[in-house]
């Protein structure tokens, strides 16, 4: 971990820390980092979801349906 000399807004760091109900300023920002971080992961999985054929509703039915043995 390194450490950072950074200067932040104190009335949106104060925001924040209410918004997500952080006690320190090391976990507020923390806390938003890892909102932004989730944020575009989600934006890129819907993206990806939007590709055409991307929901295959054949191939999620035959995931669905129960194994059975060799014999069948």
């Amino acid at each position: 971990m390194t450490k950072r000399l950074v200067e932040i807004d104190d009335q949106l760091l104060a925001r924040a820390r209410t918004v997500a109900g952080t006690d320190t300023i090391k976990a507020t920002v923390e806390t938003a980092l890892k909102s932004l971080v989730d944020q575009d992961t989600a934006l890129r999985h819907v993206a990806r979801l939007r590709e055409p054929d991307a929901l295959d509703i054949d191939r999620i039915n035959e995931a669905r349906r129960p194994r059975t043995g060799i014999d069948g």
